[in-house]
């Protein structure tokens, strides 16, 4: 049986940038759908897209944006090879922390299949944003890696988001009506935040299922379905992830490391991180290490 469900790597990867090249890729891109949000940047040839049944021609610097679960596909309009640029994201995964700014997720959310937001833009609706480089630098970020990046990312994701908004709200969208809608702080959509911000602690998903005012076989249920693992293994993931950068980026020792990430002690993370990875942390700086040498 054929699936239209694309594996999502939002959780190991919750950034995705890159140039697609149909002389290079496998194309057409058929049906599909995925929890993570996307945005194509056409760069060269004709596109015909195919979101949600509604048909969207892309020539260069057209941008549209595929909201989560919605069923897409691509295919060449003319016989010139495709290029543009992606970006993946996992919205929820956006951390801005001001009570004063607008809930990303929710508003967006709120926006789907509503025709006051459109997901085709042409570039003339961003005026004199740089569309390009924003696409570029995000590329440059996520194929280095090099410290900071996610940082770096989200603040370059944000403010196309931004964009997207302002051009909606041109079209009567009326973001302020995302208020209306029931949103908790500490719903399944934020809890990736809480779990990112205190994974240096003992988290117990019962604990978590409270935060969400759920009970913990129900929140178990809904993390599953919505993330594609269960809540203790993205926490494991969570944590294994801080470890890596640990390694990479500073000179701790495990000790130290152990303590930082919310491990109960150095061998419970050596266990952990060789489960996870198939190497001890010592093999993975080492090896990490080597590479970086000219």
């Amino acid at each position: 049986m054929n699936y239209l469900f694309e594996e999502s790597n939002i959780l190991t990867s919750p950034y995705e940038a890159f140039l697609f090249d149909t002389i290079h890729e496998s194309f057409p891109i058929t049906g599909h759908w995925h929890y993570f949000m996307e945005i194509i940047f056409m760069l060269k040839g004709t596109a015909i897209i195919n979101c949600n049944n509604e048909e969207y021609i892309l020539e260069p610097a057209d941008l549209i944006l595929f909201h989560p679960q919605a069923v897409n596909s691509i295919f060449a309009g003319s016989h010139e090879p495709l290029k543009y640029d992606v970006l993946k994201f996992d919205i929820n995964n956006l951390h801005i922390n001001n009570s004063y700014t607008p809930k990303l997720s929710a508003i967006f959310k709120f926006a789907i299949d509503d025709p006051r937001a459109p997901i085709f833009l042409p570039l003339k609706e961003f005026k004199n944003l740089p569309l390009a480089d924003i696409f570029n630098n995000c590329i440059e970020e996520v194929t280095n890696k090099d410290y900071g990046y996610d940082i770096r990312l989200q603040a370059l994701v944000s403010s196309l988001l931004i964009e997207i908004l302002r051009i909606w709200r041109n079209h009567g969208f009326d973001t302020n009506n995302t208020a209306l809608m029931p949103y908790e702080t500490d719903s399944l959509y934020t809890i990736l935040q809480h779990i990112d911000e205190h994974s240096h602690e003992s988290l117990k998903v019962e604990h978590l299922a409270q935060k969400c005012h759920m009970s913990y076989s129900y929140f178990a249920q809904k993390f599953q379905e919505l993330y594609r693992q269960s809540c203790k293994d993205y926490i494991e993931f969570i944590k294994i992830s801080k470890v890596k950068d640990l390694l990479l980026f500073t000179n701790f020792d495990l000790n130290y490391i152990s303590q930082e990430t919310g491990f109960s002690d150095c061998s419970h993370l050596i266990r952990t991180f060789k489960k996870r990875t198939g190497i001890t942390p010592k093999q993975f700086r080492m090896q990490h290490n080597i590479n970086k040498q000219p």
